[in-house]
């Protein structure tokens, strides 16, 4: 893949959708109409519950830090990962679930063929430059039937779309900033990472990658 390709710049075009697999859908630019009515709930959230990197549970500090928003939030220590209705850090109850995140998602799901999605769970990822994710499932859901619906803010990353297997090889598909990817159904359980992110300044978020995924956890 070209580095013109992965330029920001050279691919933003209105809102279209990309197939990727039988279930499994990249919205280009679907956020943008959206990002007035993201950003100030997105702060609110994390100033009441601030991102933190933590540890997973073979010990290793995530080099993605991360916080929650919804009835459900997923955290992962020493005892494993897990949704827990209370953040471990304060004990209070997760921020709510912003209405322009849940409309948002519901609009998104239902382009992508999933109708009616009601997320109760948001997972807010924050990336600085030379943070990743390694391939994983989403597994800690109790119902497999819902999509995850993921949303890309800021600087652009390398996302690796995977199969049903560990040791299938991923495609690599770059997303930008209001880009929605989409996977559920067949794909629900499909394996996914990020790259290392690059070096970069995002004219709206700034040095960093904010990704946030919501799901139906409960």
């Amino acid at each position: 893949m070209s580095l013109e390709l992965f330029d920001e710049a050279a691919t933003r075009q209105p809102p279209r959708a990309e197939q990727i697999g039988p279930q499994t859908f990249v919205l280009r630019a679907f956020a943008l109409p959206f990002i007035d009515d993201l950003l100030p709930p997105l702060r609110a959230v994390l100033k009441a519950a601030p991102l933190r990197r933590m540890m997973t549970p073979g010990g290793q500090t995530m080099s993605v830090a991360l916080s929650n928003c919804g009835q459900l939030g997923w955290t992962t220590d020493t005892h494993g990962y897990r949704y827990t209705p209370l953040d471990p850090r304060t004990g209070q109850p997760w921020p709510a679930l912003p209405e322009a995140f849940q409309r948002l998602a519901h609009d998104a799901a239902a382009l992508a063929g999933f109708a009616d999605f009601t997320p109760d769970a948001c997972l807010i990822n924050r990336y600085v430059p030379g943070a990743r994710m390694s391939l994983h499932q989403d597994r800690n859901e109790r119902d497999y039937s819902a999509p995850i619906v993921s949303v890309s803010l800021g600087l652009p990353a390398m996302f690796q779309m995977g199969g049903q297997q560990r040791s299938d090889r991923p495609v690599r598909v770059p997303l930008l900033h209001g880009d929605v990817m989409v996977w559920g159904g067949v794909d629900r359980l499909r394996f996914h990472g990020v790259l290392p992110l690059r070096e970069g300044v995002h004219s709206v978020m700034g040095a960093q990658r904010i990704n946030f995924t919501l799901r139906k956890a409960g």
